[in-house]
């Protein structure tokens, strides 16, 4: 049985991380500053589900200045350029959003089809390319995690996904998921594999 401090810790972790899903989905949907690629209406959600108000603050500051409704706002005909590590970041954030929902490769084909205007076998096949390395290095991170959960944190008494501790633990998966999937990523959208996003 995991420690009292670590179960509230869980809860609060986890509330504070659907709360910032809200906000974003809220924002995108409900205020109208729908996303250009459509497929990140659900990856930032996604995202703030583990990175919580940071998740917040990145789509604040920069994915929703792409939306088309932020730019007539601002009289603005394209987005302000983001900085290369933006760039990074939302590439793994999409990342973990397919894998997450486990559509990694379908994930990656709603981003790249439409971008590169490609019938779905090219399409398929460009997805393959940029998301086995980039799901297989998110991977590497997330169950790497989970054998330490298993074999290290709790080996006596494994914990389920009925539990808080046991989200809020892949919570934590993730965010090293995410770090681990970063080199992959930037490598991907330098040999152009993979599109800025």
């Amino acid at each position: 049985m995991p420690p009292t401090w670590l179960i509230v810790v869980a809860w609060c972790a986890l509330a504070i991380a659907v709360a910032s899903a809200g906000i974003i989905l809220a924002d995108i949907f409900f205020r109208g500053y729908r996303q250009p690629m459509r497929v990140m209406e659900a990856g930032w959600p996604i995202t703030a589900l583990y990175f919580g108000p940071l998740a917040v603050w990145v789509y604040w500051r920069y994915a929703r200045r792409t939306s088309p409704r932020w730019l007539d706002e601002q009289g603005l005909r394209s987005p302000p350029d983001h900085p290369k590590w933006v760039t990074t970041a939302i590439g793994v954030s999409h990342c973990g959003a397919g894998c997450t929902l486990a559509l990694g490769i379908l994930f990656q084909y709603w981003a790249l089809a439409p971008m590169r205007g490609l019938n779905f076998r090219d399409g398929i096949r460009s997805a393959a390319k940029a998301d086995v390395l980039s799901l297989t290095a998110f991977e590497i991170g997330l169950f790497g995690w989970m054998a330490i959960m298993v074999f290290v944190l709790f080996p006596s008494s494994p914990l389920h996904p009925t539990t808080p501790v046991y989200w809020f633990l892949m919570q934590i998966g993730m965010i090293l998921g995410f770090a681990t999937s970063w080199p992959a990523n930037v490598w991907l959208i330098r040999k152009g594999i993979k599109e800025v996003m």
